[in-house]
């Protein structure tokens, strides 16, 4: 295809060949939240290498009022270690949320999960669209940061990466 000016001339092969032109994507959603603990994400990173506590990944959760993180080593990323962590450490410590957020990790979408937050908790479940991590690019982008930060202190000794966070 060539173009000179607003004279545009067609190229049969050049047409067969070029890509089609872009798909108009979805309308994004904005999500408006209007109280703390409203609305929550969360997020398992790792595996790192195991800690002398025996943990070897870690959990985010942040709450998209405050932009509050909360991080917890844990020793593995199953179902009940995370929903223990979480029911433990953050919904006794601020209280059940309306609405969590999470990818479509197995442990976020097990029966035991889906039965916690909607028979006990009583919240909505979201999740991010697969293979598209920027869907939940808040707590995505505080867990690199975290990453980061690690491999800078934890550089020699990486035991006790753990006590770090």
């Amino acid at each position: 295809m060539l173009r000179t000016g607003a004279v545009q001339v067609q190229c049969t092969s050049c047409a067969t060949v070029k890509e089609p032109p872009a798909r108009s994507r979805g309308a994004l959603k904005l999500y408006n939240v209007g109280a703390p603990s409203e609305r929550i994400a969360i997020d398992v990173a790792g595996p790192f290498p195991e800690s002398e506590s025996g943990n070897k990944y870690f959990m985010g959760v942040m709450n998209y009022f405050t932009k509050w993180p909360e991080v917890f080593a844990i020793p593995n990323q199953e179902t009940s270690t995370v929903a223990d962590k979480l029911v433990h450490e953050v919904f006794y410590g601020f209280g059940a949320p309306l609405e969590i957020h999470s990818d479509q990790g197995r442990n976020f979408e097990s029966q035991i999960f889906l039965l916690l937050y909607n028979k006990v908790m009583g919240a909505h479940k979201t999740r991010t669209t697969s293979y598209h991590p920027q869907s939940d690019g808040m707590v995505e982008r505080f867990n690199q940061t975290l990453e980061r930060y690690l491999a800078k202190v934890v550089e020699k000794q990486q035991g006790n990466w753990d006590r770090h966070i």
